[in-house]
């Protein structure tokens, strides 16, 4: 596993996910902040606009507009022309905050969720993978995941793979044209699934969290392992090829492929990712580095 120079891009925050890279420059939703911003190559920060009830994943629809997922309130937003509006209400559909999502070339919008009260010490439960067509419309995509997170799609379009973070495993569906998941296998497996309803011991069966996520142009995963404080490249099956860790020994939360040519590795790093410590201090970190093998497929 090669050493490599990792360099702050931007500080200051308070918990960065959703990183993505879009038009020349990298965006990212800051948790406590409720902002979702733009942040250039050379680390300038533009807020383009504020979720209240904070913002995770995000987007693009075919129109170009965005959509991001305000995780208090289990709404997708829809932002464009300056205008932030409701694209689907999630309530009563999933448990706990919504979390990242993935948006396919088709404008659907595959949105995770914690599937229970992880900041108020609730007992892990499955939660469901839900999808947003263009139009609003909702559905079930997949049952039964365990923290479904970070999700990508095969430079095809025809492979949806979501990672749970609270499972041990990345999980692959083929996707059809019209949104529909099919094929349910298991992609990646770090080790069994956790056995217990207690959140404090299955975090010490996990062997890898993974977290935000992003696709290489190799069929591998550059995964942000949650409680391992590092970012770790995933073969198919579940093999681990290559791990990265950031400076002061902080976690690592989500990561994307970017930059011009898709070697950039933007790495989003806090201390740690408890609300209560997280909103009353601007410790997280977005850091970069350089990989052999670049970007593809979605976000």
């Amino acid at each position: 596993m090669a050493e490599r120079d990792v360099t702050v891009l931007f500080e200051g925050g308070r918990f960065f996910e959703g990183p993505r890279w879009r038009d020349g420059t990298w965006w990212v939703s800051d948790f406590y902040r409720h902002t979702v911003s733009r942040i250039a190559t050379d680390g300038a920060e533009t807020v383009v606009v504020e979720v209240e009830q904070q913002p995770s994943g995000l987007g693009w629809l075919p129109d170009g507009s965005m959509v991001i997922s305000s995780m208090k309130d289990h709404k997708v937003l829809r932002y464009a022309d300056g205008e932030l509006s409701v694209l689907a209400d999630l309530e009563g559909m999933v448990a706990g905050h919504l979390n990242d999502l993935v948006t396919d070339a088709n404008g659907h919008t595959f949105v995770g969720s914690f599937g229970f009260d992880l900041m108020g010490g609730g007992q892990p439960a499955a939660a469901p993978l839900i999808r947003v067509d263009p139009d609003g419309t909702t559905s079930v995509a997949a049952e039964d995941l365990y923290f479904p997170n970070g999700a990508v799609i095969t430079p095809d379009g025809a492979t949806l793979i979501v990672g749970e973070t609270m499972g041990n495993r990345y999980t692959a569906f083929d996707l059809g044209a019209d949104g529909s998941l099919s094929n349910r296998r298991v992609w990646a497996s770090f080790g069994d699934l956790p056995t217990t309803d207690s959140f404090a011991e299955g975090m010490a069966q996990i062997q890898v969290s993974p977290d935000g996520c992003s696709l290489d142009a190799e069929g591998h995963i550059w995964a942000a392992d949650a409680l391992g404080n590092r970012c770790v490249r995933v073969a198919p099956g579940g093999a681990i090829v290559d791990e990265i860790t950031v400076p002061g020994n902080l976690g690592v939360y989500a990561c994307q492929l970017g930059g011009d040519d898709g070697h950039t590795l933007l790495l989003c790093s806090a201390p740690d990712f408890f609300e209560q410590n997280r909103e009353v201090a601007n410790e997280a970190v977005l850091f970069t580095t350089t990989v052999d093998v670049p970007h593809a497929g979605l976000p």
